[in-house]
């Protein structure tokens, strides 16, 4: 997790850069990133040569690159963006580019500290991962998608292990596909794999897997799980554990198991998402009782509360006490808490963040083209041309706020009773 404690919590705004000046400054400006601590905001921008580079606080990176692109801040606060250097692409943190050069690179993930960075690249038409500018030593014949450890020491991937002929429909039932953890893949072959995790130590791997035509199962660190499904989705661990928790299609439903063995009693239309609370104690998933008919289950309990468009993830507080999800009512946004939606709705809504005694709910939120704070279903404050998600202080006293309004790009800490007003 990130120590927010050496932020600067001084109550004020600081304006930190002149947008519209920035703007006039470079023939193409693209998407804004602000840093997580508020202090810096920065932007691609494309030079009079043609050439692209990041301007952080309205200074321009040192170097130029043929191409930029997705530009953002880790939660640590470093800087990266995917460049292009004569034809050929990797990563730039902070200005400093890698060494190693691919042939394409995309998809850059943070460790949950925000300290590494790792990708997904090609390279000789082969596929493999690299970690803060390390590539793995195997490469394969494709890849879906990869993770890596909270620690950002691992990786591990979706893989094709073996050639396969255009529509060779029977070397591809034989299966071809595995999952790599650190450029190994795993000795058993699936039809298809999905969705690697690791759990919290970083030791093991569970995946998604298709064992036959209609048979799926969850597979850790390559060995499936007795049971098959017609169907299962994305896999977790239990919070410093090795249990292995998936939503399953079983009888023609769907409920949740737990290393093969089903956990819950209730059936439902559908069911993922599912979510642990910090200790693992308690454990919520978004779930369908009927066609148009959303909600929350909280270990096996679903809210009262139904939802016709959408639920999306649930979101525990600090203490696992509470659970808030975003949910989508008659084409409009707005947070359900504990079962209880929000009077107020949006035309759209971002997640939900807990102060650090679970008590408060603040979010960003958007309405006629301006962007608003909302605290427990109020809008506070000013409204703004764009916002990022606000940020509570350890104390729960305090809210960090960063904004573009009149062309400025400005930090505000503002103290919480004061916002409501």
């Amino acid at each position: 997790m990130i120590d927010i404690t050496n932020w600067d919590w001084t109550p004020g705004k600081k304006a930190l850069a002149d947008l519209d000046e920035i703007k006039k400054r470079f023939p193409t400006v693209h998407e804004y990133s602000a840093a997580p601590d508020g202090e810096r905001i920065a932007v691609p921008v494309k030079l009079e040569d043609g050439t692209f580079s990041a301007c952080v606080n309205g200074d321009l990176w040192p170097e130029t690159y043929e191409l930029l692109w997705y530009l953002r801040f880790s939660p640590a606060g470093k800087l990266i963006a995917l460049v292009r250097i004569d034809d050929e692409w990797t990563l730039a943190g902070d200005a400093v580019a890698w060494e190693e050069r691919f042939e394409y690179a995309w998809n850059p993930r943070f460790s949950l500290d925000g300290r590494s960075v790792g990708m997904m690249y090609k390279r000789d038409n082969m596929y493999g991962i690299s970690i803060d500018g390390k590539v793995w030593d195997e490469s394969f014949h494709a890849m879906r998608d990869f993770c890596l450890s909270d620690d950002g020491a691992r990786a591990a991937a979706t893989v094709q292990v073996a050639p396969l002929g255009e529509a060779d429909v029977f070397e591809f039932f034989k299966g071809v596909w595995s999952v790599a953890v650190d450029s190994k893949s795993w000795p058993e072959k699936f039809i298809n794999t999905w969705s690697p995790r690791f759990s919290t130590d970083g030791k093991h791997v569970v995946s998604e897997v298709r064992t036959d035509i209609c048979d799926y199962t969850i597979a850790v660190d390559s060995k499936p799980w007795p049971a098959s499904f017609g169907c299962v989705w994305q896999p977790i661990f239990k919070p410093n554990s090795d249990s292995v928790v998936a939503p399953v299609r079983h009888k023609g439903s769907w409920t949740l198991a737990e290393d093969g063995n089903l956990l819950w009693d209730g059936r439902y239309a559908q069911l993922w998402g599912q979510k642990f609370s910090s200790d693992g104690k308690r454990l919520a998933a978004i779930v369908s009782l009927d066609y148009g008919e959303w909600t929350i289950a909280v270990d096996n309990v679903p809210w009262k509360k139904r939802f016709d468009d959408m639920v999306l993830d649930p979101h525990f507080s600090p203490d696992g006490s509470r659970i808030a999800a975003i949910v989508k009512q008659d084409n409009r946004w707005t947070i359900c808490s504990d079962g209880i939606a929000w009077d107020k709705d949006f035309d759209m809504i971002w997640d939900p963040v807990f102060s650090p005694s679970g008590e408060h709910i603040a979010v960003k939120a958007e309405s006629a083209g301006k962007y608003n704070v909302v605290i427990d279903g109020r809008v506070a404050g000013a409204d703004y041309d764009q916002l990022w998600d606000p940020v509570f202080n350890t104390d729960g006293d305090k809210l960090l706020l960063r904004y573009v309004k009149e062309g400025k790009f400005v930090r505000e800490v503002c103290s919480f009773a004061e916002l409501l007003g």
